[in-house]
This record gives structure tokens, C-alpha cells and sequence, in this order.
């Protein structure tokens, strides 16, 4: 009885949860220029859309990283933050159309936008992938500053160029790339494009660590079942005595 009113507890002090993973913002154009069938000779699907269902296969695909969404045209914006739950941002991609956030291509804003997201990122990697059809045309702060406030913060940039030859910035991308520590790629095709996504997906992992918790066991009901069964032997003892 004195053993369970002292309530013994079992404490099992956890390591923290680990995942290997990094966090990674996936930047997407849709700017008017994304409207544009031809990606996939056997569809009559936008750019845009086809570029949406990769985006949502490589996101459901990388299963131990936090990943968010960007949007730029005429200017940027979150789409999805950053985050483990990789059913929901897919399921935000495929809400997002062309010409939301304007008919021009800001792609400074989209790298910005991209930095801004991870902000609060603790991973060792933080990547940006940005994926554009056009020449940077728009917004109020150019790719080379992007790239920048990219650098400063430790975040590495890949970009992707889709579409026909001549139709985006290829010189600019490669710098962004070279600059940001990632690597430019160029895809002319919707086959090609996935190539480029599973190319990316060989990158490097980090540690991501989740809270570490204590997990408590409490044993005085064993302790009380013991004594209760002590005191009916007792009782019958007493009985046939």
C-alpha cells in the first residue's frame, strides 16, 4: 500500500524525432505566357497545368522534407507555407492557375518571395527551385538582388526554364543558378521536365528534429492490485484459522 501511495513512475526521456530531410520552395511561374499549349504534343493542356501535375508528383515524392509553394506573375505571394504536410500543399498546387498573380514575369519577386518563405527555416538545406517560361519583365527588385538576399541567407537556388528555345532568360538563369549554388536546367518538354525533377530530387538531405518529450508510465495501480490481493489472502487465512 505504502508503495502505491508513493505512485512509482516509469519516465522514458525520448530522443527527438528525426527526419532526414530539407526544406524546399518550389517557385512557379504563372504568368500569362504559362497559358501556352504545345508542352505535350499528345495534350492540349497549359504549360501551366502540366507543370502542375509534375510539381504535385515531386512534392508527394519527397516524403521526409517540409516543402511550400510560391506563385509570381506581376508580383509574388505564398501560396502554400512551408510545411510536412505534403498532401495539402499538392492539393493547393492544384488550385492555382495561370494569370493569378498577374500577366508579366517577375522573377525577382519569385526568388524573393522563395527566401521570404523559408525565413523561419531551421534545416540544414534550404532550397528554392524556380521554374519560368519567361524573361523577367516586372516586380521591384531584379533577380541578381534576389539572388542576394538568397546567398545571405544560406539558401540555394535551382531554376528551370521551360518552353521553346529563346523563350525565357537562359543567361539569367544560369547566372542565378551559378550564383545561388544550385544548377539551371532547361526543359523543352514535358518528358524533359520531369527528367529535370527527378534529377533534383537526388538532393542532399539534412537533419530535421522534432521536439524531444518525456513519456511517463504510471505503476501504483499494479502496486494497489498487489495489496489488495495480499489482504484477501490474508482475510481468508484469518477465515479458516
Amino acid at each position: 500500500m505504502l508503495i502505491a501511495l508513493a505512485s512509482p513512475v516509469f519516465i522514458d526521456k525520448n530522443d527527438p524525432l528525426n527526419r532526414n530531410g530539407i526544406d524546399i520552395v518550389l517557385s512557379l511561374d504563372a504568368s500569362g505566357s504559362m497559358s501556352a499549349s504545345g508542352f505535350d504534343r499528345r495534350s492540349r493542356q497549359s504549360r501551366f497545368e502540366i507543370t502542375q501535375k509534375i510539381a504535385q508528383d515531386f512534392v508527394l515524392g519527397r516524403l521526409e522534407d517540409n516543402i511550400g509553394v510560391v506563385l509570381f506573375g506581376d508580383f509574388a505571394f505564398i501560396a502554400s507555407p512551408v510545411t510536412y504536410e505534403k498532401e495539402i500543399v499538392s492539393e493547393m498546387i492544384g488550385y492555382l492557375s495561370y494569370g493569378m498573380a498577374g500577366e508579366n514575369t517577375a522573377i525577382g519577386e519569385g526568388i524573393a518571395m522563395g527566401v521570404r518563405a523559408l525565413q523561419h527555416s531551421k534545416a540544414h538545406s534550404k532550397v528554392i527551385i524556380l521554374l519560368t517560361d519567361g524573361e523577367h519583365n516586372s516586380g521591384r527588385i531584379s533577380p541578381q538582388e534576389a539572388t542576394a538576399l538568397a546567398i545571405e541567407r544560406g539558401i540555394k537556388i535551382y531554376t528551370i526554364g521551360i518552353g521553346a528555345k529563346g523563350d525565357f532568360d537562359a543567361a539569367m538563369l544560369k547566372k542565378v543558378a551559378e550564383d545561388g549554388g544550385g544548377e539551371y536546367f532547361a526543359a523543352y518538354d514535358n518528358k524533359e521536365l520531369e527528367d529535370v525533377y527527378e534529377e533534383i530530387d537526388t538532393l542532399e538531405r539534412s537533419r530535421i528534429k522534432s521536439k524531444a518529450y518525456l513519456q511517463k508510465e504510471y505503476y501504483y495501480h499494479y502496486a494497489l492490485l498487489a495489496a489488495f490481493v495480499a489482504m484477501l489472502i490474508l482475510l481468508t487465512r484469518r477465515r479458516l484459522l
